[in-house]
């Protein structure tokens, strides 16, 4: 057999043999609790922490004395914010605005503060998973305390324009909460630019280890309460009550460090990739890329292959590691809510892939795997009953 192809990195990541590198030592010799402070090793412990806190902080061009706190990943942090800043604010109001096409993180913990008294908005997206700014600010209301928005869409790659969204939240006095998971190592974010008031992240999006996520809240007059979704110490200035842990810290500064001195090259080189396989894709007839002709994330590619269902065709491919969407969502019987609320029918949603490029893929491995999936595709549709009723032009 051969080697696998990975095409899954929306899902995680490979760890980066630095990363691995620079994590090793705090598993065994530096084990320190980077709370004692009394000892040599928690202080190198804490140092250790205090590093990595500054090279997340670079990657995304964020003010040294604004916060930025370390969480097990994005999911905590969307939790912490949500539930925190609904808590907190419910002398302003308990209105907040999203999308439809949002993380399932943020949908879920949002139905769950509706039921708790929270009101949301959820806005459209048309069919390149685009929102429509005017109605967004017809939306907020004066009782809006917050509006959450992905930099990018986890399923599609489709870039929500994020620095418009800031100018509209600071005009309207509310809080702009970011959830830049999978931007981070392929899009540029500049805090100092761009006046996000809060954003999440997750270390193994972008070569770093799983466990690890960061959230950054911007320093403003008045501070932003957001409160503790953890109790029981007073970790991270009293954010995130718990024992840190350093290791894979460690290992999302190195992650962060690498992921900004490769970004430039990374994002021409990343586009090329996906530019070929959507070309060699775009052969077979009746497919389509979902989004293409807005702005995307350079590493990703969801598309549509019509008249075949993505779970008949992923398992006929075993050295390719394909997706359908997000692996948060993986065992759902639905089809991808995100493209349902693009426009696209439930039978289309089911015949679609979610191809992700990462760090480690070469344009080898992108022309074996395009040539895998098209190959695969010709062979299945001849025995598709759906395919000849298409062909016979029986269904549309």
């Amino acid at each position: 057999m051969g080697s696998l192809v990975y095409l899954d990195n929306n899902a995680t990541t490979a760890v980066d043999p630095q990363v691995l590198e620079a994590m090793l030592p705090y598993f065994k010799d530096q084990y320190g609790n980077a709370s004692s402070l009394m000892h040599s090793l928690g202080r190198s412990a804490s140092a250790a922490v205090e590093n990595s806190r500054r090279q997340v902080t670079e990657l995304i061009n964020a003010p040294a004395t604004d916060i930025l706190l370390f969480t097990s990943g994005a999911t905590e942090a969307i939790n912490m914010v949500l539930k925190g800043v609904f808590e907190h604010y419910q002398s302003i109001g308990r209105h907040f605005i999203t999308c439809k096409t949002e993380h399932k993180a943020v949908l879920d913990t949002f139905a769950y503060l509706e039921k708790k008294g929270a009101e949301v908005s959820y806005l459209e997206v048309d069919h390149l998973g685009r929102l429509d700014l005017e109605k967004l600010e017809s939306t907020i209301r004066p009782d809006t305390v917050m509006m959450a928005f992905m930099s990018a869409n986890n399923e599609t790659g489709i870039l929500h324009p994020i620095d418009d969204l800031a100018d509209i939240a600071q005009k309207h006095d509310i809080l702009f909460f970011c959830d830049a998971t999978q931007s981070i190592g392929k899009q540029k974010i500049d805090l100092r630019q761009i006046p996000i008031d809060i954003l999440c992240l997750s270390a193994h999006k972008f070569h770093g280890p799983k466990g690890a996520g960061a959230l950054y809240v911007r320093k403003k007059n008045k501070r932003i309460q957001i409160g503790s979704l953890l109790h029981g110490g007073s970790q991270e200035s009293g954010w995130r009550a718990g024992t840190l842990n350093v290791p894979a810290i460690v290992g999302m500064g190195k992650a962060a460090e690498l992921a900004k001195a490769k970004l430039d090259t990374e994002i021409i080189r990343l586009a090329g990739l996906r530019d070929k396989l959507e070309r060699m894709l775009l052969t077979l007839p009746q497919t389509y890329i979902n989004g293409q002709g807005t702005n995307r994330l350079p590493h990703v590619s969801n598309v549509t292959i019509r008249h075949l269902r993505a779970a008949s065709l992923i398992p006929k491919v075993p050295l390719l590691c394909l997706s359908t969407g997000s692996a948060c969502v993986s065992g759902s019987r639905d089809p991808s809510h995100v493209l349902m609320a693009m426009g696209c029918n439930p039978e289309d949603a089911f015949s679609s892939l979610r191809l992700s490029l990462g760090r480690f893929n070469t344009e080898e491995e992108i022309e074996k795997a395009g040539n895998q999936i098209c190959a695969t595709v010709a062979a299945l549709r001849t025995e598709s009953p759906n395919w000849q009723l298409f062909e016979k032009g029986l269904i549309p």
